[in-house]
């Protein structure tokens, strides 16, 4: 006969109070109470056999240096190689996504100011698309005669020292959208935002263009991580 002792003791997070499991606690007491760990395990929603997914969730937190901002960095591929066991690729492409949704949250909320009135208000639209790029893109910014945004587009992509913008291609974009001024943007992933010959000479030519145009091009941003460099505030417009 086996007796109930033999049995190994319950584990795992079913067997914690319903007010401190992840998913129950959220409803009883809201999102705020969560821990990021918390919050990371119920997008992951299981664990291991040894490991609750609170617990995975930590490890993870761990490895990234408890540095939200860092995780938010990781491809796919990154996290797996991190080797945290109960963590796939599936759950790795789960937390990928959701942290993308964070990142467009911001986006949404810096368009929705009610006009564009200084480098730092192009620098909170643009920040969450280019920042944490590895390689250099080129974007745009399109504005109306209020200065209010009505468009954003990636133009281009390159390596890692530099991208190609064609200003043909930008300004078919701004004429298309009905925008009246533009504001110039690319990442420096290296993270010097001093501008190299080619920026200043392409910063110069697009100016000349929108002149005859007449779409003005306001500003060219160079972004880094958290800080950026301005044209305009350099007085080099």
């Amino acid at each position: 006969m086996v007796y109930l002792s033999n049995y190994p003791e319950p584990s795992g997070i079913k067997t914690w109070a319903e007010e401190d499991r992840p998913r129950e606690k959220l409803l009883l007491k809201g999102k705020h109470s969560l821990t990021e760990s918390e919050l990371i395990a119920i997008l992951l929603r299981t664990g291991t056999r040894e490991h609750t997914a609170v617990d995975v969730a930590m490890e993870l937190m761990k490895k990234s240096g408890n540095d939200l901002n860092a995780l938010s960095k990781l491809t796919v591929k990154d996290l797996l190689s991190l080797g945290i066991n109960g963590i796939g690729e599936t759950k790795a492409i789960t937390i990928v996504a959701a942290l993308e949704l964070g990142r467009r949250r911001q986006t949404t909320e810096a368009r929705e100011k009610d006009k564009i009135s200084s480098s730092k208000d192009c620098y909170d639209v643009l920040q969450p698309l280019i920042a944490d790029v590895k390689h250099e893109e080129f974007w745009i910014l399109m504005l109306n005669r209020a200065n209010k945004v009505i468009a954003v587009e990636r133009m281009s992509e390159g390596g890692l020292t530099g991208t190609v913008a064609d200003p043909r291609k930008i300004f078919n974009s701004a004429i298309k959208s009905d925008a009246t001024s533009v504001i110039l943007c690319h990442n420096h992933p290296s993270g010097n935002l001093t501008p190299s010959s080619t920026d200043i000479e392409l910063t110069k030519k697009m100016k000349e263009a929108g002149k005859i145009l007449e779409i003005s091009v306001l500003d060219h941003l160079i972004i880094g991580e958290n800080k950026y460099y301005s044209f305009a505030d350099e007085g080099m417009m």
